[in-house]
This record gives C-alpha cells, structure tokens and sequence, in this order.
C-alpha cells in the first residue's frame, strides 16, 4: 500500500532533522488534530532505522486506541518494520522490538528491561502532567541514565497541557523548543481539513458558581450546575434543529449522568443516540463506534472519552455541553470534526458551554500561565448572616448555610463567536517587485524584512535567519524555496548578500490580520 506524505508532513520531518543539526534539546512537532501526526512519525522511524539501522526507538502514549493505531500506520507504510507493542491493555508484551509501541502506564517501570534506546517519540504529548514527579519524567530520567544521548521529541495538537502552559515553558518542562509548527487554519485552507462553522446559541450555561481546582472545573459541581433538565431540553431542541441536515452528531457532555440525560432528551426527538462513558465495556464501545461510523447511530454523546485517539471522519456536527478551562481539552474537542469525509463540506460547531469565548477561535488560542487567573473572584451573600463569600462555596463559613447549585440558564443574548479567527480565504495577488531589508526588534535577533510590492500595494513579512528552534527552521524552508540547494545563512547580513539571487514569487496568497494582511504562501 502506497500512503503519500503531504508536504506539510515531509516539512515535519525535515523540520526535526534541521532542529538536530544545530540543538540538543527535546523539540515539539505540533500537527492539528486529523492532520496526520501517525504517518509523520511512521515516516520518520523509517527513515531513521533505514540509515542507523542499530537505533532503538520507542513511541510512548498514554491512550490505547492510539497505540494500535500508530503501530498500524506504520506496518502499513513500511509491512517489514521490526516494530511491536508493549501494553496490559493490548495483552501484548514485546519487549526486544527495535521499535516499541508501549503504553506509558505498562512500560513506566521497565526501564532496565528496555535498555537501551536512542530515541523516544511521545505522541499527544500535552496529556503529560505538569508535575515533574510523573510517570513520563520518571522513565526518561531512567533511559537517560543508560543512554546519556537519549533524544525525546513530543507530538501533539495542543501544544499547552490540559491544565494550560505550554508544553516547552516553565520549570521542570520536558520539551525545550518546537521543531516544526503547522496550524488549523493553514491545513483548512490548503484542503487537508475540514472547514469549522459554528451559529448563533440561543441556550448559554452558566457555570458562574462553578468553583476550579488544579486549573479545571471541579467536576462534582460542574455536573450539578449543567444537568438539569430545563437546559437539556433548550440545547437538545437547538441541537435537533440545526442538524437536520447533518448527518453524524458528536456532544460532549460533563458527566456520565449529563451524557445519558441528553441521551434520553435526543431520543424523544426520534433521534437514535448512544452514550459512551469511562465505565462503557471495550467490546461495546468498539460496537458503538462502529455503528456510529456506519451511519446506522446518529448520534453519540459521551462524557470525557471521545477525545483523544478517536477517529470519525463523517462527524459533521458537534455540540459543546461540557464547558472546560482547559485550552487543550476544548482544541481536542473541535478538532474531532476537522476530518474530512465523502459528502462532507464542513463541521458544524454548536457552543453552548462558552468554551469559545473563554479560549478564543481554535486557531487563534493564547492559553493562561499556570499563574494566571480569571480575574476577580466572584462573591455572593449569604441569606442567613449576609456574610459575603465565594460564590464557588458551597457552604457559608460563618453559619453553616447550604447555597443550592448554581442554576443554569437559558439566555436572550445569543453567541455570536466564531470558532475560527477568520473565515476570510487567502487572496492570490500578483508580485511585480520585491525588496529586503535588515529588521531590528529590541531585545530579539535581527531578521530579514521581505517587502512584496502587487502593484500599489505592499505586504511584508520577516525571516527570522538568526533565531532559533522553530523560527529558523520555518525560516530554512522559506530560503529553500528561493534559492534551492543553498544553505540557509547564518545571519541577515549573509542573507541580504545572496538576495539579488533568490527566486522571486510570481503570485502570493494574502489575508487580513488585523490591521496588516499576512503573507500565507508563494507561487513561483
């Protein structure tokens, strides 16, 4: 079977072996969700075990499906690979594979089983706590102490962890730079995903006495401030109308009870519906899932498991009952309608938890700090001491009063947020000229200032040449396309000498950002 790598996906790989050319820290490549982060490693290991035919190699995630489905893709691209599995869950053990396939949960302890390894690919890496006493840094620490010249690259489509914070920033951190970078919006445009649209939401929950523990909504309150039946029953009724025309329904709901109540809600409408929760049977699940993919289930609802590692190309509406604090959580909860599938023109987003405006557009996300908050903390009174409170406590400190759960709402004023930044499609303008310059920014390296004059119009953008990590390497595929075969220079002043020789685009693609546009593509 021939898989063909899309270009984006060979600019991964390069990406990883430029980043190593010139770093020896642990690199992030981030790939949306349906972007094809399994052949990009696939191609990766082939290519590694091809031309250093004694490397170790070891692809470690914490989710089972993804195990199997990694392992899979690469037996597919290459049927000979020396590859195996180790995981309780798969009921398969096999340690000796030159490439091992492992659960994080079964192989944490194994370290001197394993012995040595070179390099260690931790697919969906954002799900690796922040806490530096983990599973994960545990394990590594313990494969570094055999190979001192261990190398760890993380992939992922949230590059922030569930709690927030990027995954290459803090104190204890195990990724230190980002090798290559492709967004949600760049993938939509080019053809590779599927558009995200999202309508006005009549029905809004309110989880404004929701208190937050470990930078999430705490979960018993959650589920008491969102199940209840007058806000089923408004969303279920938005939910039914505006799916008429849509085919495979995916709701994300904040409990197991929650998942089943929609459930039962969906189904009143003649709607066939399915619940798939932590406690559902494996065999089920896969039954469910199966059903669900065949068109013979319309819709499934679920509480916290159809999120990473599940694939359902056909889901073309997807309604948010689960509201999150969690940037991470909410990305990978959109993205399960970002594939592309046979009928399918786009995914329906319908937001009734306010993740949108708590996060912002999908492709446009700037996740908190773990130091930051969410502002002043609201209060309210209590009835019996008029004592002033958190409105997150469920009980008054003074008296001993008991505050009923926060109630939902059902609002007047409907969202009219977008779950992409810009819907705008990037505008092909013709060159006519083009001009550098050296850029200087306080306090950052140089760059090179690339001026593209269409006429009476002109538009820049900036070659980050002496940076380093991902910027230098976006900057390595920018100068390949102008002047093929040349290395990239190590600084503008080398760069600015060579440019009377670069390629000049014949056309550029073009969007607004902001006040300024933005340079997306070159044609030449």
């Amino acid at each position: 079977m021939t898989l063909t790598v899309r270009p984006y996906q060979q600019a991964a790989i390069d990406g990883i072996y430029q980043y190593f050319e010139g770093e020896t820290g642990n690199p992030l490549v981030i790939i949306p969700t349906a972007g094809g982060k399994s052949l990009v490693m696939a191609r990766f290991i082939e290519g590694v075990l091809k031309a250093f035919a004694d490397q170790r190699i070891l692809v470690v995630t914490h989710v089972r499906e993804l195990i199997e489905q990694n392992h899979g893709e690469l037996l597919r691209l290459w049927p000979e690979a020396p590859a195996g599995i180790y995981s309780a869950g798969l009921k398969q053990r096999d340690i000796r594979a030159r490439i091992l396939f492992a659960g994080i949960q079964s192989i944490h302890k194994r370290v001197y089983d394993v012995q040595q390894c070179d390099l260690v690919l931790i697919d969906e890496a954002h799900l690796i706590p922040r806490s530096s006493n983990t599973l994960y840094r545990r394990f590594l620490d313990g494969l570094t102490r055999i190979n001192p010249l261990l190398k760890v690259i993380g992939f992922t489509a949230t590059p922030y962890r569930l709690d927030s914070g990027r995954l290459h920033e803090g104190d204890g951190a195990i990724f230190t730079d980002i090798a290559y970078e492709v967004s949600v919006r760049d993938l939509i445009d080019q053809g590779y995903l599927s558009p995200l649209v999202s309508k006005r939401m009549a029905t809004q929950l309110d989880v404004g006495g929701v208190g937050t523990r470990g930078g999430e909504f705490i979960a018993r309150e959650l589920h008491a401030a969102v199940d209840r039946e007058a806000i089923t029953q408004s969303a279920v009724a938005e939910i039914v109308a505006y799916g008429q025309d849509r085919r495979s329904w995916l709701v994300f709901c904040a409990g197991v009870e929650h998942a089943r109540h929609v459930r039962d809600a969906i189904r009143t409408q003649g709607i066939r519906c399915e619940t798939i929760v932590g406690e559902t049977s494996s065999a089920e699940r896969e039954s469910l899932i199966e059903a669900f993919k065949g068109g013979k289930i319309r819709c499934l609802t679920n509480a916290n498991v159809l999120t990473t590692g599940f694939n359902a190309p056909g889901v073309d509406l997807i309604a948010m009952l689960r509201p999150t604090k969690s940037a991470g959580l909410y990305v990978q909860i959109v993205g399960r309608g970002c594939r592309l599938a046979p009928g399918k023109s786009d995914c329906l987003v319908l937001d009734f938890a306010g993740n949108i405006a708590r996060h912002g557009p999908i492709d446009a996300i700037k996740p908190k700090r773990p130091s930051e908050g969410d502002g002043d903390a609201p209060v309210k009174v209590c009835p019996d001491c008029a004592s002033r409170v958190h409105a997150a406590a469920r009980a008054c400190p003074q008296c001993g009063h008991s505050f009923p759960p926060p109630a939902p709402m059902i609002e007047a004023r409907a969202s009219t947020l977008e779950v992409l930044s810009s819907l705008v499609k990037p505008e092909w303008v013709a060159v006519s000229q083009v001009c550098y310059a050296r850029h200087e920014k306080p306090g950052k390296p140089p760059s090179l200032r690339v001026e593209y004059w269409c006429g009476l119009s002109a538009h820049h953008e900036w070659i980050c040449v002496e940076h380093t990590g991902y910027p230098r390497q976006k900057a390595a595929t920018w100068w390949a396309a102008r002047a093929p075969g040349t290395a990239l220079p190590k600084s503008v002043d080398e760069a600015l000498q060579h440019a009377p020789a670069l390629r000049q685009p014949a056309e550029i693609a073009v969007r607004p950002s902001g006040r300024y546009t933005e340079v997306v593509a070159a044609r030449f």
